[in-house]
Parts: structure tokens; C-alpha cells; sequence
């Protein structure tokens, strides 16, 4: 299969960060736990790209594993905010350049204030969209910075 090469490729190459490029494209994977199944990779080591809009008005990018999902309230106390509530779908494209399935925290529009889920510093390589529906890049956890400022925080909600 010929994979294209999205704007997150050019930035990585640009900014000369090893990365290991997949694509999904073809396999009706639709959600991300499909697309880390698609991939033959561990649902925990793949990372959704979530943008939200606080009270204040800001805007933020939260990176939690695929099969997880996002603690508003953990993630408004990492950032310190009030309260937090997920960035509308139709919102998405004119705020990020990005479309719903294939946001990446590489390349938005303007760069907001990131944070990722504490669990990434248990691997060595994260995978994350590449910016296009059917497209992903894996990427050391300490080159990400290279790239984009991020924190990290506990930011899932908790399995009890």
C-alpha cells in the first residue's frame, strides 16, 4: 500500500524526529480501539487527540489512549482551569485544521496547550493520528517535545 505523506510527516522530517508511519486505510477500522487492533498494536500505546474549550474560553489538546477516556475534571484541575467540556465536532476543522478521526496535536492551526495521559511515559513510542483519516505516526515520547510543549497529567478516567 502507497502511504501518502500528511503535513505531521513533513513536520517531523522538517524537524528531523525518527517516526514510523502506518495507515489504516481499507480495514473499516472506525474507532480507535479498531484502529490499534487495524495496526496489530496495544490499544494503550495508541493515543486519541481531544480538543476541548473551557469555561474561560481557552482551548486545549488532551492525548489519552484510545480504548480510555478523558476525565473533564482531571483534565480541568491539570490545566487549571474551572471546568472543561469537549470542543464541538463541527468547531473542530476551523479551530485546528483538522476533521473528527483525524486530529493530530501536530500541526493545528495555532498551538495550544497540551497535555498527555501519564500512562505514555510507560512506553518508548507513542502512535497518534498523522493528521488524516487512516493515517498514523509512532514517535518517541521524548521527541514528541521536539515538536510541541506538553505535560503530563492523569488525566483518564479511573478503572475501578
Amino acid at each position: 500500500m502507497n502511504l501518502i505523506k500528511t503535513n505531521v510527516m513533513r513536520m517531523l522530517d522538517a524537524h528531523r524526529v525518527p517516526y514510523k508511519s502506518y495507515s489504516y486505510v481499507g480495514t473499516g477500522a472506525i474507532n480507535g480501539g479498531a484502529v490499534a487492533a487495524a495496526l496489530g498494536q496495544n490499544p494503550a500505546q495508541v493515543f486519541k487527540t481531544l480538543v476541548t474549550v473551557a469555561r474561560s474560553g481557552r482551548h486545549y489538546v488532551f492525548m489519552v489512549p484510545v480504548c480510555a477516556e478523558l476525565d473533564l475534571k482531571r483534565a480541568a484541575i491539570a490545566v487549571n482551569e474551572k471546568s472543561i467540556d469537549m470542543l464541538k465536532s463541527r468547531d473542530l476543522l476551523g479551530l485546528t485544521g483538522y476533521v473528527h478521526g483525524g486530529c493530530s496535536p501536530i500541526g493545528m492551526k495555532k498551538q495550544f496547550y497540551t497535555v498527555l495521559d501519564s500512562s505514555a511515559q510507560n512506553f518508548d513510542t507513542i502512535i497518534f493520528s498523522a493528521g488524516r483519516i487512516g493515517y498514523q505516526v509512532q514517535v518517541a515520547v521524548s521527541d514528541l517535545s521536539k515538536i510541541i510543549p506538553f505535560v503530563f497529567a492523569d488525566i483518564c478516567v479511573q478503572q475501578n
